[in-house]
């Protein structure tokens, strides 16, 4: 029957390899006009602990990282596109900002997306790359929301 997801189901789903769509307020200072920022991103995550995602500090990544930076808070959400559907959305709390990020972090979010040379490849790619300026963003869930159409 339909209807919101367990803590565990969420948890569980979460776990697998979805695309999220990381959502962050834009600053009323600087773009008043502008809504919030959403865009789609690799993660990883493990039942009961906090979720990690990489972006840059240059080009058009730079907004999103300020962005998440000056908020400290933004809003995940997965979803599964093939019927039956369903959906986890979160408000996260940022509590870790590692500029540069080590291989490992970088490493544990591709994995789940790639076959493992293809993952070794990018992360070095990335990690070597002058223009990369990465930075691995771990944010805590504070406020899930969920549900099964199934």
């Amino acid at each position: 029957m339909p209807g919101p997801l367990t803590p565990d189901e969420r948890e569980q789903f979460l776990a697998e390899p979805h695309v999220a769509v990381v959502s962050v307020a834009a600053d009323p200072d600087r773009d008043p006009d502008r809504p919030p920022l959403a865009v789609p991103t690799w993660y990883h995550y493990t039942p009961g602990g906090d979720l990690s995602f990489f972006t840059g500090t240059q080009g058009h990544r730079a907004r999103k990282t300020g962005l998440i930076r000056r908020a400290g808070t933004l809003t995940i959400t997965v979803q599964k596109h093939d019927p039956p559907w369903k959906f986890v959305s979160l408000e996260c709390q940022v509590v870790g900002d590692d500029h540069p990020p080590k291989r490992e972090q970088m490493l544990r979010i591709v994995e789940r997306y790639l076959p493992p040379d293809m993952a070794e490849g990018m992360v070095e790619g990335e990690l070597t790359h002058p223009e990369s300026q990465l930075v691995v963003f771990t944010v805590r869930p504070t406020r899930w929301t969920s549900f099964d159409f199934a």
